[in-house]
Order: structure tokens, then sequence, then C-alpha cells
């Protein structure tokens, strides 16, 4: 009873706290931390004892797959060489940097100062990645802290199972058995068989579910599959010695890639929905029962033989060191791997280092590896107290920091209207591929209403994304997609309304009703998330695309605009009596027409009539061009 109080009360108050944290932008790890300081110096509050395999073992493998369930191998790959400077290099770099400071202030052996430095080293795989998308950073600095982030855990337990066994501490370290006298040749076999024995392990356990997963037809059997996976990959690699972090990693990157060829897309949506949750719970309870254990740590520091005082001055002059080594490592790195990594170096403008070099925030891992420490271990609690100040003053001076640092510095994400124009062109793509097999497929029995209706739908989904950019303008009136959205959404609740009727009078069987329910709620959340993106890119800072100008012949020598000949709208909606969506304009001879959205397709139809090449969109806050000849955006 009483644990089931307690998990039920962790629970609600990171539910609550996160709701409370969420209008002020202050981090909810960090708030939720406060909570549990706090409360352990209640006596009311109970004060679980966090032990370390309950974090490396049950909190580590789900949120390291989660995370990589989010992130894209494809992006992995090209940016291979930036994120293993930073996840091998950085991590070692920081180590021993953290280590050298920690022997020359506390009275410990070098190979415990350098254990020391292997548990702050790595930046967390949920926090980093978190901010960046919060603050908009571009999507390639984003990858490669995702990479980072995934792949630096294994390095540090590495560094830190080694630095232990060198102090004589443990012959056995959370799975990984010590061979002997450390030595070059030992740590680079171990580090070695970490990484060959990781990976491995997680490609024959995602073969596994994969093939499983074929043959698996229901959404919540393979939900429940997704949950053993982390634990799956994890638990044999960390018992042959090898890194579970890798493998974890490894089976969630491949699963996430081949999730549409080897999952159904109930299935997906219904993973996406579940880990998003587990997600959301875990990551932020592990902060409320790291705080929980505060007051004892403190008591604990105390007893140590060392001053409260001079452990929390160790520990800011352990976080002042841990934000230095960043930038030194990070502005050398790039310039160095710009010239010798070709495509896949990080040679980047000084801005956008900084930014990177600032966005190293330190979290679950590393208070779980401080708490690994062998009981024996000379200064532990202070050294976990340490492990404890970095966290925090990198959570709480970084995630505060960050946006301002890149405002400051005009770092930014993707331009929204860039992404839709992506969005669009994409989609055209992929719905004449659609449209090439209904040709292939259609037959003279063939019903033609039913073509002609998968047509139109065909047409509205890439209309509606152009619609979406033009939402983006001043303007006060619907798009059709919009008009189209409100009045199913209106529909609905009458729909609704009746269908909870029908339930109430109890005439039709339950499960009957369940079904409609369900089918109608997907419907809802459907159209739901397609409005609540256009209000978000509708709020959004407008800026021109960034492709520069004269990407072709006739976008380097035709005007830049021209004055139009139509102050109305489209002249030829309005002599038809059809209705346009977005305007366009010739910049040759001024000609206004409506985009390929509208019905009419009047801005095509100049270009075939007049071969005047390149239009320019007539939207306001708009400013690319297009040229239908080189079908290029200028």
């Amino acid at each position: 009873m009483n644990l089931a109080l307690t998990l039920a009360a962790v629970a609600v108050t990171v539910i609550v706290v996160a709701r409370l944290c969420a209008p002020f932008g202050i981090p909810s790890p960090i708030a939720l931390l406060g909570v549990g300081i706090v409360g352990s110096y209640l006596p009311i509050i109970p004060h679980p004892e966090l032990e370390p395999d309950i974090v490396l073992l049950g909190l580590l493998p789900p949120l390291l797959y989660a995370a990589a369930l989010n992130t894209s191998l494809i992006d992995i790959r090209a940016n291979r060489v930036p994120i293993l400077g930073l996840s091998v290099g950085l991590v070692l770099f920081t180590a021993l940097g953290v280590g050298l400071v920690a022997w020359a202030l506390l009275p410990i052996p070098f190979a415990v100062a350098f254990a020391l430095g292997a548990i702050v080293a790595p930046p967390d795989a949920v926090a980093a990645t978190a901010v960046a998308r919060t603050i908009g950073l571009p999507r390639r600095v984003t990858t490669i802290l995702e990479g980072e982030s995934l792949l630096n855990d294994a390095t540090a337990l590495v560094s830190l199972r080694t630095a232990i066994a060198a102090a004589g501490l443990s012959a056995n370290v959370h799975g990984f058995a010590s061979h002997g006298p450390v030595s070059f040749g030992s740590v680079t076999r171990d580090f070695g068989l970490a990484v060959v024995g990781g990976v491995g392990t997680g490609w024959v356990v995602y073969l596994l579910i994969a093939f499983i997963r074929k043959h698996l037809e229901e959404a919540s059997a393979d939900t429940a599959l997704s949950f053993v996976a982390p634990f799956a990959s994890y638990l044999p690699a960390e018992m042959l010695g090898a890194s579970g972090v890798l493998a974890v990693v490894t089976t969630g990157l491949f699963l996430a890639h081949n999730a549409p060829r080897i999952q159904s897309a109930s299935s997906r949506l219904s993973e996406r929905v579940n880990w998003a949750s587990v997600t959301f719970l875990l990551e932020n309870a592990v902060f409320l029962l790291i705080g929980l254990q505060f007051a004892q740590t403190l008591r604990d520091v105390t007893e140590s033989g060392i001053s409260l005082t001079r452990a929390v001055l160790v520990g800011l002059v352990v976080l002042l060191a841990v934000l230095v080594l960043r930038p030194l490592w990070l502005f050398p790195f790039s310039w160095v791997s710009g010239r010798l990594g070709g495509a896949g170096g990080m040679s980047a403008p000084a801005p956008l280092v900084a930014v990177t070099s600032w966005a190293g925030m330190r979290g679950v891992v590393t208070l779980a590896a401080a708490l690994t420490l062998p009981a024996e271990t000379p200064l532990r609690p202070t050294l976990i107290l340490i492990a404890l100040v970095v966290t925090v003053g990198t959570l709480g001076l970084m995630s505060s920091t960050l946006p301002a640092l890149a405002r400051r510095l005009d770092v930014r994400g993707p331009d929204p209207r860039e992404d839709a124009l992506q969005e669009a062109s994409v989609v055209q793509f992929t719905t004449g591929a659609g449209l090439r097999a209904l040709d292939a497929e259609v037959t003279p029995d063939t019903d033609d209403v039913v073509v002609a209706d998968l047509r139109s739908q065909a047409e509205q989904r890439v209309n509606r994304i152009w619609e979406r950019l033009g939402a983006l303008g001043p303007r006060d009136d619907e798009t059709p997609s919009e008009t189209r959205r409100r009045l199913r959404l209106a529909m609905m609740r009458a729909e609704r309304e009746e269908l909870l009727r029908i339930r109430d009078e109890d005439d039709v069987d339950h499960d009957i009703l369940k079904t409609i329910m369900a089918a109608m709620d997907a419907e809802e959340a459907a159209l739901a998330w397609g409005q609540e993106r256009a209000s978000t890119l509708r709020q959004a800072e407008l800026r021109a695309p960034d492709q520069v100008a004269g990407a072709c012949e006739h976008l380097e020598t035709e005007p830049d605009c021209a004055v139009p000949n139509e102050a109305e709208g489209c002249p030829d909606c309005l002599r038809e009596g059809l209705t346009w969506v977005h305007l366009r304009i010739c910049v040759h001879c001024g000609n206004v027409g409506c985009c390929d959205s509208s019905v009419g397709k009047h801005a095509s139809k100049h270009f075939r009539d007049s071969t005047h090449p390149v239009m320019r969109s007539l939207e306001p806050g708009e400013a690319w061009r297009w040229c239908f000849v080189d079908e290029v955006l200028g």
C-alpha cells in the first residue's frame, strides 16, 4: 500500500508541477528538483532511497529508447563526424579536464577524480534537444545535439567503469568486469567490446523485434512489445560486458527508421502516444526522486570529513570547468573537422558553434552515474553533491540563457514558410505517385465516381499545404481547407452529442458505439492537429526563404517584381466566377493570377500562354519567386 501511494503521489506531483511551470517557461526538471529538495526536509514526506540500478536499469533504457525513436538515422549518418567528435572526444576531454581540477582541489586519487569527470561529462539526452527544439535552432545543430546525447553515455560509463577499476574500488561495477590491471590495452579492449558488442546486440534485437512485428496485427500488442524492446537490448548487452546504452540506441534508431515498413499506421500512432506519456512521467519523476535525497546527501557530506561549504565551492568550480571545456573543444574541433571531414564535418559559423557549445545540459545519466560509485569511494557523498551541483547549474543556467544567446547571435531554425514550401513539393511528388498507381488500378468496370472522389482528395491534400503557407500572412478570410475544417468540426460536435444521446438511452450495444466513437476521435484528432499547426505557423515570425537569388538564368535576368495589373485579386477568377486561394504576379508583365491550389490555376496558365518564366508570390509577407522553366525557387 505504501509503495502504491508513493508512486501515485510522485505521478500527481509531476503532473501538477509540470503544468504550473509551462506558462512561465520554467524547465519542469528544475522545478521538480526544487520540490524534491524542499520535501527532503519535511518529515511527513516519504524519502524513498534511489538505488543506482533503479535509474540505470529501470529508467535509463526506456528514456534512451524514446529519444532514439524520435531521432533520424539518416541525419545521424550524415553528421557522424561531429557526433563522434562530441560523443567520444569531448566526453574524454571533459572527463580529463574535470579530473585534473578535482584532483587539485580534493584529497582523492586521480582515478577517482577522473571518475568524477566521467560522471559530469555527458550532456542529457532529453534536456538539450528539448530546449533546442523549443527555441528553434537549425536542424543540423539539433541533430548533432541529439546524436551526441544519445551516444556519449556509452563513452562516459565505460570511462567511469575503467576509472573505478583503476582505483581498485570494485572488481565488477554494473555489468562491467575488470580484467586484471588497467592498461591502455585493457581500456582499448573494453571500449571496443562496449561499442561492437553494444551495436551488435542492438542490431540482433532489432531484427528479432522487426520479425515479430510483421506478424502482429493488434496495435496494443505491438505497443506492448515496444515497452519490452529497451530492456531486451540493454540487459543482454550489459551481461556480455558491452554497452547497454549503444544497444538500446541501435535498436531504437533502426526500429524507428523501418517503422513504416514493419508497423501499421495504428501501431505507430499508438506507440507514439504511449511513449510520450511514459517519457513525460519518467524523465520528470527521476528529478523529483533525486531532490528527495538532498537532505540526506548533505548530512552524508558533513559526516565525510569535509565541510559543506568547501564541497559546494568545489562543485561550483567543477561547474565552471564543465562550462569552459565544452567551447574549448568545440571551436577547434569545428575548424579542423570542417577541413578534414568533408560534407560530414562540423564546419559552421562561429555563432552556430557558440550556441552549440552552450547547449550541454546535464541530467539523469550524470546523477545516476554518481550513485553507482562504490560505497568505499573516498568522499563519495561529496562527489554525489558535486554531480548534483553540475546538473542543477547546467540545467538552470543554460536552459534559461540559451534562447537569449540564440537571439543575440541571430541563430534561428528553419523558416516556417520554407518548411511549407518543401512540404508542398514533397506531397506533390508522393501524391503524383499515388495518382499513377490509381491510374494503373482503374479498369473499365471501376466506378467513375469513386475515382473522381479519390482524385479530389489527393488534390486537397496538396492544396491544404499551399493554403497553410498563404495563411501565414495577416489575412482575416478563411482558406477552403480552414472552412472545411471548421464546418466539419461543427458537424462532429453535433454527431457526438447524438451518439451520446443514443448511448444514454441504452438502445445500441456498447461495443458498436465504442467503435463509432473511436473512428470519430481519430478524425477529430487529425483535424485538431491540422488546426493547431496552422495556428502555430500563423503566429510565427515570417521571413523570406534563404534561397540565393539567381539560382537559374531566368531568376537572374528577370525583374524582382512588377506593378500588378489588377488590384482586386485574380482577374481571371473574377471573370469566371471562381474563388482564388493565393495570388501570384508575373514579374515580367505584372499579370496577377492564382496558384495551383486554386481552382483556376491561372498563374500556371499565364506561363503556358505567355512563356514568361518567373512569377512571384503576392501573398502578404512572402518574397519568394518561382521559375516555371527550371522549376527552382529563388
